[in-house]
């Protein structure tokens, strides 16, 4: 185990703070108006590398932070692909578009 970085955990606290409101929101609206499903990757492909990073080197407590982080973002990912289907749907009159 080595020191904890408390910048390390005030950047993931705050990056983490943001995810449960865009999932509410990526949840609720059922669009992807103003997501980009690319950058969702990008910011996973990160936090995995933050995961891999603390298991192979500096294994502490914040991995537990990357790795919730990480599991938000695959969340919002998997909404993308759900709403893009919802939408879709309604597009064919298959389903009508809740608010």
């Amino acid at each position: 185990m080595t020191h904890l970085s408390i910048f390390e955990i005030i950047m993931l606290l705050c990056f983490g703070a943001a995810w449960p409101v865009a999932l509410l929101k990526s949840y609720r609206s059922r669009t992807n108006a103003g997501k980009s499903v690319g950058f969702l990757y990008v910011i996973f492909i990160g936090y995995v590398a933050g995961v891999l990073h603390k298991l192979f080197f500096t294994m502490d407590a914040v991995i537990i932070l990357y790795a919730l982080n990480g599991l938000m973002v695959l969340a919002d990912i998997l909404l993308y692909y759900r709403n893009a289907r919802l939408m879709s749907l309604s597009r064919k009159g298959v389903i009508h578009h809740a608010p």
